[in-house]
């Protein structure tokens, strides 16, 4: 083994050290008085303190655990998946969102299993430190230090170094191991999982598939019918141009607002397809821009970085477009908004107005198609409309930014 090598093991062993004793020192000065205020937090729940006091207690116990998992992944390569529920909306910060937020995180069974962790985590954690002590103790041995209890102890004392060196990386990812039993998701979890994702892609097939049927409709029935009918009024042209020139020059002036029609429909599908504006502006700029085309005043908050990869941006657009033409088909409403902010990994788009309210997702309803394609994405929607309104429509979606700004 040469100089290299031997470097190479002692950096690995001291980060391994380094590493086991700040599990073994942070895991019960985390765990334990999450814990106790886990507990606590649960206690003052009937009350109305309890609303504010459990979701930041077990989201901090959420946070923890997650950063558990990211540890089991950097220092030993086991993957712990999260918890696969979705956080609640943001429709509100009053006490209809702490109570929606106390639903999720209490009728979320990786809540339970994050407190679990927190309490046997402390003592789990204190073994990591072994290795740490076996190293010293070891390289005390090699250098000569002199153990009370004679040469026998002093052998064990030295046999320690190579045991700390080979088995502190075993017992790392032991310990990553033991806490994959707790932290992730359980085969019935998993399956739950496994079957939304089959749901929505059957949902975002069979959506596709009428996409293309509409696209195909309106193909046929609107700029292959006025291309049809230019080539037939060009054709008569040609054929009366020496007879009837005066009903030539119809026939092409015919044929020319026919084309000028054709392209008018064709510029619209593609439009409808994916907008120009989106491309060049992103989502902040198309929903400014499809803010003007409403016929009731919009007012448009937006709190984007940087621009968002094209499908979620697609899908929010015509989803936001989608939601303003039902204000102003159904709602009755004479103002409404647009909100759209994104954070820590989640896009959070609102329409609401001051319309009369009653809105729901009925099967087939423009409703229900934002829904399917918010669910194409892993993301929710939310409608929020008492009788006699307000209405609010809150979809949620998880992405990451693009690398082009704003």
């Amino acid at each position: 083994m040469d100089a290299h090598d031997v470097g190479r093991m002692a950096r690995r062993t001291a980060i391994t050290c380094a590493r086991g004793l700040s599990r073994a020192v942070l895991a019960p000065l985390e765990g334990i008085p999450l814990f106790v205020l886990s507990l606590a937090a649960l206690v003052t729940l009937p009350v109305l303190a309890g609303l504010w006091l459990v979701p930041k207690v077990l989201l901090g116990v959420r946070a923890v655990a997650d950063r558990q998992r990211a540890r089991a992944m950097e220092w030993s390569d086991v993957v712990i998946e999260p918890p696969g529920r979705p956080r609640p909306l943001k429709a509100t910060n009053g006490p209809i969102g702490r109570i929606r937020c106390c639903a999720w995180l209490l009728g979320d069974p990786a809540t339970w299993r994050d407190l679990l962790w927190m309490l046997v985590g402390a003592p789990a954690g204190a073994v990591l430190a072994a290795p740490a002590f076996a190293v010293v103790i070891g390289i005390g041995a090699l250098f000569g230090a002199e153990s009370p209890h004679g040469a026998g102890t002093e052998l064990l004392y030295l046999a320690l170094l190579p045991a700390g060196i080979i088995g502190g990386p075993w017992l790392l990812k032991g310990h990553a191991v033991f806490s994959g039993f707790l932290l992730a998701p359980t085969r019935k979890e998993l399956e739950a999982r496994l079957t939304r994702v089959t749901e929505s892609r059957s949902e975002t097939v069979d959506a596709s598939a009428a996409e293309l049927r509409r696209i195909e409709r309106d193909l046929h029935d609107g700029a292959q019918a006025r291309i049809v009918s230019f080539s037939l009024s060009v054709g008569l042209a040609e054929q009366m141009v020496r007879d009837d020139p005066d009903r030539a020059l119809e026939l092409l002036a015919e044929a020319r607002a026919s084309s000028g029609q054709a392209l008018a429909e064709l510029r619209t599908l593609v439009r409808g397809i994916h907008p120009p504006v989106l491309a060049e502006r992103g989502l902040g700029g198309a929903i400014e821009a499809l803010a003007l085309t409403v016929p009731i005043p919009v007012d448009v908050h937006l709190d984007l970085p940087a621009r968002l990869p094209e499908p979620v941006e697609s899908a929010v657009y015509f989803a936001v477009a989608e939601a303003l033409a039902n204000v102003v088909k159904h709602s009755g409403a004479d103002r409404a908004s647009v909100q759209a902010e994104y954070a820590d990994g989640r896009l959070v788009a609102m329409v609401s107005d001051n319309g009369a309210g009653g809105a729901g997702p009925l099967s087939g309803g423009g409703l229900c198609g934002i829904e399917r394609r918010m669910t194409a994405f892993d993301g929710t929607m939310a409608v929020t409309s008492p009788p006699g309104g307000p209405t609010m429509v809150t979809m949620e979606l998880p992405c990451e930014l693009s690398l082009a700004k704003i």
